[in-house]
């Protein structure tokens, strides 16, 4: 019973998953630090208020604070675009650089994704012609 934990433990794909999620957590961080110190201080001066969480309006005496959710938008949106920008877009010119051409194609009936060389489409069962 041991002997099946250890295999699975070091199986190859939950070690790279777990590197995977180690650089995650850090990219993050260094991006959060990068929003604290730099985004958001530039749109507290070009708005005038350094902090959106404590930004609220109070209806029939509930609260509203939406400041909090202005904060986790900025958030989100800067995340998404240093990862696009700094990882994606990279990724993708390398990969065109390096000639790497797609494993798959859209099925000319019903748009899901095949194999480049499949002769029929798992989905809708149309009779594709291989393209190579």
């Amino acid at each position: 019973m041991l002997k099946g934990f250890k295999d699975f433990a070091l199986k190859g794909n939950l070690i790279e998953i777990a590197v995977g999620l180690v650089m995650a957590l850090a990219t993050f961080a260094l991006i959060q630090a990068f929003i604290e110190s730099l985004i958001t201080p530039l749109i507290a001066a070009l708005v005038g208020e350094p902090d959106f969480g404590n930004l609220s309006f109070t209806l029939n005496d509930s609260q509203f604070n939406y400041g909090d959710f202005i904060n986790a938008l900025i958030t989100f949106l800067s995340v998404a675009a240093a990862v696009y920008f700094f990882m994606v877009l990279p990724y993708e010119r390398y990969k065109a650089s390096q000639g790497v051409t797609a494993d798959t194609r859209p099925c000319p009936e019903c748009t899901t994704e095949i194999a480049v060389a499949a002769k029929r489409c798992p989905s809708c069962t149309a009779q594709v012609a291989p393209s190579q």
